[in-house]
């Protein structure tokens, strides 16, 4: 079985999908649309710009849902899967691939979920860290032990997790978990708490543009991120849309429960490859391909 797994925040490089653009009509077609529904140039951006333009949130949660699902819409025919999943933003990609959302909406959600994400992080001093090396109950118990707000944000394969929270609660955390034994406790260079109740603020207002949105049957299953479980129904993938920016990523658990299922091969869609080294920590010998090669 064909699974197709789509990238989140940070895998973003300039240049990428100037290839789909400049050698697929339909590509560029998608891509100029894009830039009427946001009213502004994120094409010239995406190809031309800086990194620091790149890495602003309004820009950059856009542009990898562009590569990504006009990359899948290029596949025509050969793009086939049996299951799907995305990485937090990649969820979005993915619901646009296996046809639960319109390319449109779909744009127009990722749109207001940035804009939401960013007044969040705006309100409080927040932050996230990488965690390697410690088993995922030790990090959740020593999370619970701390003075302020952090959590368990992103479960990214055995023995890699990412906290989040204020910035203090997150600096006191990754002391305690160098001395629990992490091999390292690394502060990511993000703009805010992403996956922690901080994101509240972002949540509720992401769910009312949700709750007004038209969501389809899909072509295959999705593995979300709140429940890691394949869902079908259109409300189920509604409401666990609407809880995925203040819940963790649970991408270890997905990944495991997508191979139970019948997995033979995962196909990354979208800018890097890191969705594709995950997979390899999961489970060495399954076959992991690029959408892009």
């Amino acid at each position: 079985m064909k699974a197709y797994v789509f990238p989140g925040q940070g895998s973003q490089f300039i240049g990428m999908g100037k290839d789909l653009y400049d050698s697929n009509p339909n590509s560029k077609a998608l891509f100029e649309q894009a830039n009427n529904i946001l009213g502004f140039d994120i094409v010239n951006i995406m190809f031309n710009g800086t990194v620091e333009e790149l890495k602003q949130t309004k820009v950059t949660q856009p542009a990898i849902f562009l590569h990504s699902t006009i990359l899948a819409a290029s596949l025509g025919n050969n793009f086939k899967p049996d299951m799907v999943a995305g990485h937090s933003l990649g969820e979005l990609s993915a619901l646009v691939a296996n046809k639960v959302l319109q390319f449109e909406d779909g744009l127009r959600l990722v749109s207001q979920r940035a804009m939401a994400m960013q007044k969040a992080c705006e309100a409080e001093p927040s932050t996230m860290a990488a965690i390697i090396g410690l088993d995922d109950n030790v990090v959740e118990e020593i999370c619970k032990s701390i003075d302020g707000v952090v959590v368990a944000a992103n479960y990214n394969c055995p023995g890699q997790l990412v906290i989040s929270g204020n910035t203090l609660a997150v600096q006191d955390t990754c002391e305690k978990l160098t001395e629990a034994g992490a091999k390292r406790a690394l502060l990511l260079p993000v703009g805010g708490a992403f996956h922690s109740p901080l994101m509240e603020p972002a949540r509720a207002e992401l769910a009312a543009a949700i709750a007004n949105t038209k969501f389809s049957t899909g072509i295959c299953p999705i593995y979300q991120n709140v429940t890691a479980g394949a869902i079908s129904s259109p409300e189920e993938i509604k409401e666990n849309l609407m809880a995925q920016l203040t819940a963790p990523v649970r991408w270890t658990q997905t990944m495991q429960n997508m191979i139970a299922d019948g997995a033979t091969s995962f196909t990354e869609v979208g800018p890097g490859k890191v969705l594709q080294g995950l997979v390899k920590k999961v489970d060495r010998a399954m076959h992991t391909e690029s959408a892009n090669s």
